[in-house]
């Protein structure tokens, strides 16, 4: 593909996202242009997943992966590509859709690294397995394990991807070890008695227990967690609860999210949520304890293999990109289940997708670091990576990382 088809087919894919377990459109292109690169293709994997195979006589197999869903954000980068879909939601409430983490980047270039490889079939031998993964966002890589994905991919050797990120293009962040954040999704529902507004003394209100539970936990990680373990995060993304401004409901509902990097630090930030919803159920003498639910839809921490990354850095270097250690970042990522469950070492870096002309007289990492906190990032409603170079790094990117593993 040339970097004008490649283009297209980026533009075409951000003007028309889809959220998750619903990527039927992107499934449908990604499909195609397998089929027609040769590819053996596999569609409806846990849903919408599609996973194309390219047989290239003996050697390894490298698994290479891309997510393809969207969230629910209304853009506003005025581009002329620009997403304005919207679609019913789940729980019956139109929303807007866009590809606000940069996914269609994703797609765009593991679709023309398959075309290079494909290309190229008498330079390289083995077995590249193309995993275009649903309903990233929300861990669709366990329902396309539990659909089977495994049995699609014979003997594989190594994980290899990407995610765009607010990073000037023509940068690679790659750290080994502890790379992406464990992610938990939890559900408190604090429940009390309802009355009407002016008669307080009749009620246990919720919505005072939830907002006194809000600020508690706030010392989990400031007074739980000790400094010199690895970091952790603790965010009450949503509450909400009543009726009406004269109404004392019976409930309060708050949504946390969760980051962690080791299973001892997750395990007791968890708890020590737990405890403090019950504790302040008890405090405010509420007669029934707080529902407190985590969320099947959580992530584990990702942890790049210290040997593959080493193996694999001189291939990025070599491919035109600047690679530098972030260490860890507070991001999550489900690729890790994929690996865990083949049994194999994963190597996934950040692929810099910002305007280098936003970077020009920076002169040291700290005053590269200054423009990026000025810049969109991920999720937001103005995120919009640049086309290029950003395309045609990110192919160059997974081109290298398969050659350097395949025989």
């Amino acid at each position: 593909m040339t970097p004008d088809e490649l283009a297209d087919i980026y533009r075409d894919l951000h003007e028309h996202p889809e959220l998750s377990y619903e990527e039927v459109r992107t499934a449908g292109v990604v499909a195609s242009q397998l089929t027609d690169l040769g590819f053996t293709v596999t569609t409806g994997v846990g849903g919408t997943g599609v996973v194309g195979v390219l047989e290239n006589g003996d050697g390894p197999t490298v698994v290479l992966r891309a997510d393809m869903d969207a969230l629910p954000v209304a853009e506003d980068t005025g581009l002329p590509y620009a997403s304005t879909a919207t679609v019913v939601s789940e729980d019956g409430a139109r929303v807007p859709v866009m590809h606000a983490c940069g996914h269609d980047v994703h797609v765009t270039c593991l679709l023309g690294a398959c075309s290079q490889l494909a290309d190229d079939r008498g330079e390289w031998s083995g077995t590249i397995v193309a995993v275009f993964q649903q309903g990233e966002e929300r861990a669709g890589a366990r329902r396309m394990i539990d659909a089977g994905l495994v049995d699609l991919i014979p003997n594989p050797t190594v994980v290899l991807g990407q995610h765009v990120a607010p990073l000037p293009a023509g940068l690679i962040g790659l750290a080994a070890g502890p790379a992406f954040a464990a992610s938990d999704q939890v559900t408190v529902v604090m429940r009390g008695r309802g009355s009407h507004g002016s008669r307080p003394e009749a009620s246990i209100d919720p919505i005072v227990m939830a907002a006194a539970v809000v600020m508690r936990l706030q010392t989990i990680v400031s007074r739980e967690v000790s400094p010199v373990d690895e970091p952790a995060v603790v965010t009450v993304g949503q509450i909400f609860g009543g009726q009406k401004e004269n109404i004392i409901s019976d409930s309060a509902t708050l949504k946390i999210n969760v980051r962690t990097y080791s299973e001892d630090v997750r395990e007791r930030v968890l708890a020590a949520i737990a405890r403090i919803a019950r504790g302040e159920a008890i405090a405010s003498g509420a007669t029934e304890e707080p529902i407190v639910e985590v969320s099947e839809e959580s992530f584990p921490v990702l942890v790049n293999d210290a040997d593959a990354v080493e193996r694999t850095v001189p291939a990025l270097a070599a491919s035109g990109a600047m690679v530098v250690d972030p260490g860890p970042v507070s991001g999550s990522e489900d690729v890790g289940m994929i690996s865990d469950a083949l049994g194999v070492p994963i190597v996934y870096w950040l692929l810099g997708g910002l305007d280098p002309a936003e970077f020009v007289g920076a002169s040291s990492v700290d005053e590269i670091k200054a423009r990026i906190a000025d810049l969109p990032a991920n999720h937001s409603p103005e995120f919009a990576p640049v086309i290029e170079p950003t395309l045609t790094n990110g192919v160059a990117a997974l081109v290298a990382a398969a050659r350097e593993w395949l025989g």
